[in-house]
């Protein structure tokens, strides 16, 4: 009798997804009595009525590695714990129905889950873990964020892109003598922001962890201008913040979806650099979403395989409750406590900081 296992992907898209998911199926396949589903956006196409899933085997996965995005489809709204329901009132609110969704895998025949996402995305995991589902989870996540691993798949392509951009526009400022923003993303963790300044030789790097000083900033932008000539490049964290203010963003008024989306800190930033009378002519570039699509590069590509063929082995060994982990040069197992007990943040006494200041790089403390 074939066993059944649930792959889903949730929270923000990330290049490698779907080299994870086809890792899974052809180590699953080798065993020859498994059965592959995916839910299609997260839990939420096993909450819907009808039910949406897909079936994966070789055939429909042949070839997805080196795709971006996830075939399965993502969210990060909804969810078990907080679907959206309308009120009679016309207003809309959350109900928990972990408790019917886990019935309805049990009717499914579903033997086990592996959940693919980030912080949010675990967290729903290891709720469901001490609800008797059995689940492991596969971290993923541009921010790099999770502190029990050393590295996530989708950073390392989010860096290329990031540095890529600042390739570009050191050319361009040069040409117009002026000063670009770079704004890119990094909620609370700073690691895109300070990897793709160091590669793309950025002036000045602003990141979450350090509050940064507008004089500082300021006194780095003139000192690469003399007489009226000269280039600046910043790159900014959108959930960097000046020093003794807060981050910039608006709630996102959708139910189901408790982030506060952030962004325009590199415009808050231009006017704030115009305002205290910066000369040079200032523009400002939001990377945004292109930071997320696009073919995974090789490593990530690499690093989701290897954490979608543990995963399908942890399901093998009975091993739920845990998340796959990258501890170099090993791909391990780590509790659910384990992987989300902190955030792994920059620290602003840690080698990537030492190494940025090393080379010049103002971060405004």
């Amino acid at each position: 009798m074939s066993k059944r296992l649930l792959v889903l992907t949730g929270g923000g898209d990330c290049p490698g997804l779907n080299a994870v998911i086809r890792a899974i199926v052809k180590r699953a396949a080798q065993e020859k009595d498994w059965e592959i589903i995916g839910s299609i956006e997260s839990f939420n196409g096993i909450l819907r009525e009808p039910t949406e899933i897909v079936v994966l085997d070789e055939h429909k996965v042949a070839g997805i590695h080196v795709q971006g995005g996830t075939i399965i489809g993502t969210v990060n709204k909804g969810g078990p714990f907080a679907w959206p329901v309308k009120n009679q009132d016309g207003s809309w609110s959350t109900v928990d129905r972990s408790d019917e969704m886990i019935r309805k895998l049990s009717y499914m025949g579903i033997d086990a889950v592996i959940n693919i996402g980030g912080d949010g995305s675990q967290r729903i995991s290891q709720k469901l873990f001490k609800k008797g589902l059995n689940i492991i989870g596969v971290p993923k996540t541009i921010d790099n964020d999770l502190a029990a691993t050393d590295f996530t798949f989708g950073f390392q392509t989010a860096v290329q892109i990031a540095t890529e951009a600042v390739d570009k526009l050191v050319t361009t400022a040069a040409s117009h003598n002026r000063v670009f923003i770079l704004e890119v993303m990094g909620r609370d963790a700073g690691w895109i922001a300070a990897h793709s300044a160091i590669a793309g030789g950025a002036d000045v790097c602003l990141i979450p962890e350090i509050p940064y000083k507008l004089d500082k900033v300021i006194e780095k932008v003139n000192s690469r201008y003399h007489n009226g000539r000269g280039f600046c490049n910043i790159v900014v964290a959108e959930g960097a913040k000046p020093h003794g203010g807060t981050f910039t963003g608006e709630d996102m008024h959708e139910i189901g979806n408790e982030h506060i989306k952030l962004g325009g800190i590199g415009e808050k930033l231009r006017h704030d650099l115009i305002n205290a009378g910066i000369e040079a002519d200032v523009r400002t570039v939001v990377l945004g979403h292109l930071q997320r699509g696009g073919i995974p590069m090789a490593y990530d590509r690499v690093l989701a395989t290897e954490f979608g063929v543990k995963a399908f082995e942890m399901v093998l060994e009975n091993k739920f409750g845990h998340m796959v982990a990258y501890h170099h040069p090993h791909i391990v197992a780590v509790s659910f406590e384990e992987a989300l007990i902190h955030p792994k943040i920059v620290s602003s006494k840690g080698d990537i900081v030492r190494t940025a200041k090393g080379v010049g790089i103002e971060f405004g403390d």
